[in-house]
């Protein structure tokens, strides 16, 4: 069975993802690498993505084809020219950036898409991701990621849906939610926005398993 890095840069995505690959994907072998880290220093340092976070990138990588992963799944959004660099390096396997699959669902779906993302950095980044011809409108549920670290989750899926229903007044027809973390969120913003929600942690999944066994989920 194929052995699959979940590499994560949030401890808020490891839960998500691992439910769905549980009952999507249950014969694949999973193994977790959290380095929660990554984020807080991305936020804070004013640096970008330097040649230092380009380096851990690399190592965290590095270990997990040391491991004999067949296939690599990043799953912090904020990353991704350094999970091209590591795409790159590994063009035996399949590194995925978390977002790519849904960007690719969500570019054949009726525009414009609106964007939801809890992580400021992620949408410095993800926008440029899709293709210019796709219209895009893109905001932060302020909030939503703080009121999750206190654990109050009904919070975080009540802030993210208000901007799911404000895209929708504002005529997106399919709503993409960033990051993994937010994919409990889903529900609210369908009965919110009365649009197609997409989650990049069903996309993932969906896209891994067919490029490593030719099968869909």
């Amino acid at each position: 069975m194929p052995r699959i890095a979940l590499i994560h840069a949030l401890s808020h995505s490891v839960d998500p993802i691992n439910a769905v690959m549980a009952s999507e994907w249950p014969e694949a072998n999973r193994m977790n690498l959290l380095d929660d880290s990554l984020s807080a220093h991305l936020a804070r340092s004013g640096q970008g993505l330097d040649e230092q976070m380009h380096k851990r990138f690399q190592d965290l990588a590095a270990y997990a084809v040391g491991t004999g992963a067949d296939g690599i799944l990043f799953t912090c959004s904020a990353f991704g020219p350094c999970i091209e660099a590591v795409a790159h390096r590994y063009p035996q396997i399949p590194v995925l950036k978390p977002n790519e699959a849904m960007i690719a669902d969500a570019e054949s779906s009726p525009g414009p898409v609106g964007l939801i993302a809890t992580f400021g950095p992620t949408l410095e980044s993800m926008p440029s991701e899709f293709r210019h011809s796709v219209d895009v409108r893109y905001v932060l549920a302020t909030g939503a990621l703080d009121a999750l670290n206190r654990g109050d989750a009904e919070r975080h899926d009540q802030l993210i849906a208000e901007q799911a229903e404000i895209l929708a007044a504002a005529g997106c027809n399919t709503i993409a939610l960033a990051q993994f973390s937010m994919a409990r969120a889903r529900d609210a913003c369908e009965k919110a926005s009365g649009k197609l929600v997409m989650t990049t942690v069903h996309s993932a999944v969906l896209q891994l398993k067919r490029r490593l066994t030719g099968k869909a989920c």
